[in-house]
């Protein structure tokens, strides 16, 4: 088993005595805009984890998980990246990889660590896939994604412009490719409109993208709705089985670990939440429910408080 193999067996097999990524880690690659260097998962699907913090000039925005498989016929990369200069640096570490093409570049969602790297491989003629949900938020609110980008990452942010995805889908897309069959998902509602989630029928692994978390604290948006998150989940992601998950954050793992910081997160928040109304509490208080059980993860402090509070608001009228 080659060393990037390995990793697997530590991130998947010995789930139970990893250490969980800490927001003090300091920069695992100097000399790359990356985050950290590509590790290989399974044989030919590799992924850059990003830092399980919130974007910035340090890591470059490179806060999320960048992947790429090797397909034998070609190379399909998932996540544009957060600038163009961490999807150049992303395309030097495929090419040291092999000598196979980027055929395709998949947006996970709208967000701007999905798509702003998109114009680096426009620039290549490399054709970009997203849900049709994704692209539309991207169109709506890029110009904001793009200007707060370059607030963080100043001189990093040269090069970056907005580029949308050049195919959309609108349930599901399956690609044959080389040795590999590829299926991009939607699931139904998650953690933000269009998210998409890069199944692998063949070897059990999920690409999972912002519909699983754990090493970090989820957050929820104004637009993420809890209840269809949990349905969706119940109902499209977890029947899937998945072998192997490779979140939108955080180290690959498995299902009993998203499930424990994603699934049982949301139903444990909700519970609060609810019991705080079902005693006349008000907003006020709604945000110090407590959420001390997942006090360990990762951005808990920047985003505790705001998930109890939009929970409040959501549960207030269900």
């Amino acid at each position: 088993m080659r060393g990037g193999s390995v990793y697997i067996a530590g991130a998947v097999c010995a789930i139970g005595s990893m250490v969980l990524a800490s927001e003090d880690i300091a920069d695992q690659y100097p000399g790359s805009p990356l985050y950290s260097k590509p590790v290989e998962v399974i044989p030919h699907v590799w992924s850059a984890i990003g830092a399980t913090a919130p974007p910035t000039y340090e890591n470059a925005g490179h806060n999320n998980n960048l992947s790429f498989i090797v397909t034998g016929d070609g190379v399909v990369v998932i996540n544009g990246g957060a600038a163009y200069v961490l999807a150049e640096a992303l395309h030097k570490e495929i090419k040291a990889v092999t000598e196979q093409p980027v055929k395709l570049v998949i947006n996970e969602n709208g967000q701007g660590h999905a798509m702003l790297g998109n114009s680096y491989w426009r620039d290549l003629g490399v054709p970009i896939l997203a849900h049709e949900d994704a692209a539309y938020e991207f169109t709506e609110y890029g110009a904001q994604i793009l200007d707060g980008m370059k607030r963080y990452n100043r001189d990093k942010a040269e090069g970056t412009k907005l580029v949308a995805p050049t195919e959309t889908f609108s349930d599901t897309k399956s690609i044959q490719m080389g040795d590999f069959l590829i299926e991009v998902l939607y699931l139904g509602p998650a953690h933000s409109p269009g998210d998409v989630s890069v199944w692998l029928p063949e070897q059990s692994l999920v690409i999972a993208g912002d519909m699983a978390f754990h090493e970090r604290m989820l957050p929820i948006f104004e637009d993420t709705m809890t209840a269809d998150w949990l349905e969706t989940w119940d109902t499209a992601f977890e029947p899937l089985e998945a072998t192997y998950v490779i979140p939108g954050h955080g180290h690959p793992t498995n299902m009993d670990q998203v499930r424990r910081y994603t699934r049982d997160y949301l139903i444990y928040l909700r519970e609060q939440v609810g019991a705080h109304l079902e005693a006349g509490g008000d907003l006020a208080d709604a945000y110090y429910v407590d959420q001390s059980p997942y006090a360990n993860l990762d951005t808990f402090e920047e985003l505790a408080t705001k998930n109890a509070g939009r929970v409040y608001e959501q549960m207030e009228f269900e």
